[in-house]
C-alpha cells in the first residue's frame, strides 16, 4: 500500500470522499500492476458509482491532459506513487 504517499493537487470534494478516493486508488495498485491503467481506472470508477450513485469518471496516468465538467463537490486531482488520479462525477443537465 502506499497509503500517506499521495498528494492532492486540487479538489472540491469533501475531505471524507477524498479519503476515499485515496484509499480506492491505493486498493487499486495493490489489486492491479501500475501499467495497467486501463484496470485502474476501471476499478476506481466502479468503486465511486457503487458507493456515491452513477455519473462517475476516472482517468489514470503519468502523462494526460483533460478538460470537463464536473458535479460541484465532486472532483479530485492527486498523485500517488508514479500515477495521476484524476476523479469527477460528470455534470448533470
Amino acid at each position: 500500500m502506499l497509503e500517506g504517499k499521495a498528494k492532492v493537487e486540487d479538489t472540491d470534494m469533501p475531505v471524507k470522499m477524498q479519503m476515499k478516493a485515496l484509499n480506492i486508488a491505493s486498493q487499486s495498485l495493490d489489486l492491479f500492476d501500475v501499467s495497467d491503467c486501463q484496470s485502474i481506472a476501471a476499478h476506481i470508477k466502479k468503486e465511486f458509482d457503487e458507493r456515491y450513485g452513477s455519473w462517475w469518471q476516472c482517468v489514470v496516468g503519468s502523462n494526460f491532459g483533460c478538460f470537463f465538467t464536473h458535479s460541484k463537490g465532486t472532483f479530485i486531482y492527486f498523485h500517488l506513487g508514479t500515477l495521476n488520479f484524476l476523479i469527477f462525477k460528470g455534470a448533470t443537465l
